[in-house]
């Protein structure tokens, strides 16, 4: 049984869109690593609400769609994943 696709906030979207231009941005060759998609979603997060319970929950919302990092995926390929979850084409 396949698990239904979340419903993504516009403030979900929002950040996604976010992470995957700095992936692209920031040496998009470069190996993508979990490191990484469990670092960047609380920087984002505190960016745009400060340090507080609604930086939490969208830190939480946004590691809930992130894919796993697959062996040799780069931040460039990562990106155009995240590009799809937010634009509701894949999870």
């Amino acid at each position: 049984m396949t698990k239904p696709a979340p419903v993504l906030s516009d403030g979900t979207r929002t950040l996604l869109m976010q992470l995957a231009d700095t992936l692209d941005r920031v040496q998009p060759s470069a190996a993508m690593n979990e490191a990484i998609r469990l670092a960047r979603p609380l920087v984002l997060a505190e960016r745009l609400h400060g340090p507080t319970e609604a930086a939490f929950a969208a830190e939480q919302d946004l590691l809930a769609v992130m894919p796993l990092v697959r062996d040799g995926q780069t931040r460039g390929e990562y990106a155009t994943q995240l590009r799809l979850i937010a634009q509701g084409v894949t999870q």
